[in-house]
């Protein structure tokens, strides 16, 4: 039986004008998991990325913490456009008519905006699973959870027996957790929202399933005890 590691990309610049990239923070976390790795010994045969920059970045922080602390094979990477994020601004624009205007600033300032950011985000994130709204340029969410289930088959296919690290974001890390609970659209929106940045989802695989083992799991964070790592966006 082998294992797949889905693992959410680390803080991105949220509400500026370059969101794909990722903050100090971001890298911090993602160094934090590469050496968490790497104490428990663990190597992979494959990893899997969408083809974001920020899945890249965060690729590419855990597998240099990992080569510092253990020289050896570094797996091959492979990327897929299935493990992409939905596009959360069209969300918003097609449900509510007008693009979001929250910047980075006005987060600092006004945490009040950012709840309401998130409110309208998630009723769209609802519309789209219920097929009322048709965002510009996104796929269907049927769609888009078959993208991340056609990827997750492509690693049993090619590494059953293997341990395989995916870098991918909220959305399809969603989607296939609610898939594997045969759990309704609606549950892959929540448990969206409540992925943590490099917040690591296990599955065991064999050739024809894989089975949800944990969810969401930040212990390279928690070992150190530093709170301001724990985010979100």
């Amino acid at each position: 039986m082998g294992t797949i590691l889905l693992v959410r990309h680390g803080q991105a610049e949220f509400g500026t004008a370059d969101y794909d990239r990722l903050t100090e923070t971001g890298v911090a976390q993602s160094r934090l998991l590469g050496r968490h790795f790497a104490r428990r010994g663990l190597h992979f045969d494959a990893l899997f990325t969408g083809t974001l920059r920020r899945h890249a970045q965060t690729a590419a922080a855990i597998l240099q913490e990992m080569a510092n602390a253990s020289p050896g094979k570094i797996p091959n990477t492979e990327c897929f456009e299935g493990l992409d994020e939905y596009n959360p601004d069209a969300l918003v624009e097609a449900l509510t008519g007008r693009r979001p205007t929250l910047t980075a600033a006005t987060a600092r300032r006004e945490p009040a905006a950012v709840r309401e950011y998130f409110r309208i985000l998630r009723d769209a994130l609802m519309a789209w699973t219920e097929d009322r709204i048709a965002p510009e340029d996104m796929p269907s969410w049927v769609r888009f959870a078959e993208g991340v289930m056609l990827t997750l088959a492509a690693a049993r296919d090619r590494h059953a027996n293997g341990n395989v690290l995916i870098v991918s974001s909220g959305g399809p890390i969603a989607a296939a957790v609610a898939a594997a609970l045969k759990a309704p659209p609606g549950t892959a929106v929540e448990l969206n929202l409540r992925i943590r940045n490099t917040g690591v989802t296990r599955f065991a695989m064999t050739p024809h399933r894989h089975h949800l083992v944990s969810f969401n799991s930040i212990a390279h964070i928690e070992e150190g005890s530093d709170a301001k790592l724990e985010t979100y966006a």
